[in-house]
């Protein structure tokens, strides 16, 4: 089969298109995904580059992807929730990474059923990104009807997720997020009349001149400025989630990206350096009276069945800002180095594996 791949850790300028042998199953819960399309995350093209070599010893030639749409091809003997031909999709977990290829496989328990009014492009876009928007805003301590969420580049992959869920699942009373000066008029367009209150254009103004200092409820740090953003937090209630900063290296040893088979261990001396950066965190946030926290992502198809609840209610809108063909490795590293370099781009990049 055809994959993306790098044989080294590399930039996208370096990503490569290889033949390598189709995945078998090798456990009875193992579903065979013939994959339609897949997205681009910004995990993936830092994981590519060795965020976390200092952890984890890649193999090579090293499959890129975690999210992927497609149908499935072969089953093992004990799934029970998926026939071959279903149409699903999913975020692989880091065992099972690589889907920027043509075949990938994956225990049934991270896969659901693709939402039926959505092309293959349009599924693959959702996974990683809202389920980490979902995850993230669910980790509020309490109910955040009526309280105000501001997210941080609202029209980011990830972002866009959390926009819309704050407001139409989670009902909060008002939403915030930041986009550049020719992305404003486009939040209502994309993301739907109502769901953002208030846009701040970043390149203007500095949200911290236009957002009344002590009002925000929750804050989902997209872009690593969560400290810088204490001032704006409610003081006694106030919580900041973010997936910019760093985790601790207690977080690090413990999250999904770690559970391999060959249990890897975080080295001392960087574990201590993460944890001492992220209690120096958590303490200026306790000064303000407010929560702090990095959170990793823990893929499971259950919250998948949720979103595409969600998106059938017509909650959650997807936006594909660019599509490319697996088979031109060019047009993939370009669209890849806009998400490298977190500039210009509109919602998610998707790579179309099967071409219509």
């Amino acid at each position: 089969m055809l994959s993306v791949c790098i044989s080294s850790h590399a930039k996208p300028s370096e990503y490569q298109l290889l033949e390598l042998p189709r995945p078998e199953i090798t456990d009875p819960t193992d579903v065979i995904i013939k994959v339609h399309a897949a997205s681009v995350n910004p995990v993936d093209l830092k994981k590519a580059e060795g965020a976390f070599k200092v952890a984890l010893k890649d193999s090579f030639p090293y499959k890129l992807g975690y999210d992927a749409a497609g149908t499935v091809a072969e089953i093992g003997a004990g799934v029970t929730r998926f026939r071959i031909g279903d149409a699903v999709y999913v975020r692989l977990p880091e065992s099972h990474r690589g889907s920027w290829s043509e075949y990938a496989v994956c225990p049934e328990r991270y896969i659901a059923l693709k939402p039926s009014s959505l092309s293959f492009e349009n599924a693959a876009s959702i996974p990683l990104a809202a389920s980490t928007a979902f995850q993230a805003l669910r980790k509020y301590d309490g109910d955040l009807s009526g309280k105000t969420v501001f997210v941080p580049a609202g029209l980011s992959g990830t972002g866009l997720f959390a926009c819309q869920l704050a407001k139409n699942v989670f009902r909060a009373g008002k939403v915030i997020t930041t986009v550049s000066t020719a992305k404003v008029p486009k939040i209502p367009e994309l993301l739907g009349e109502g769901t953002v209150d208030q846009v701040i254009d970043y390149k203007k103004v500095d949200p911290k001149s236009v957002i009344e200092h002590g009002s925000v409820d929750f804050l989902f740090d997209t872009n690593g400025l969560a400290m810088e953003y204490l001032c704006l937090m409610r003081s006694g209630s106030g919580c900041i989630i973010s997936i910019s900063t760093a985790p601790s290296g207690t977080q690090l040893q413990n999250s999904a990206v770690m559970r391999l088979p060959h249990h890897p261990t975080v080295p001392l001396v960087p574990r201590i350096l993460l944890n001492t950066m992220d209690y120096i965190r958590k303490l200026r946030a306790k000064r303000y009276g407010v929560s702090y926290s990095y959170m990793f992502l823990e893929p499971n198809g259950e919250d998948l069945d949720k979103l595409r609840g969600y998106i059938e209610e017509d909650k959650l809108k997807q936006v594909v800002g660019t599509t490319v063909n697996m088979q031109d490795i060019s047009e993939v590293r370009k669209a890849c180095q806009v998400v490298y370099n977190n500039r210009g781009g509109l919602g998610k990049v998707v790579i179309r594996v099967i071409e219509a």
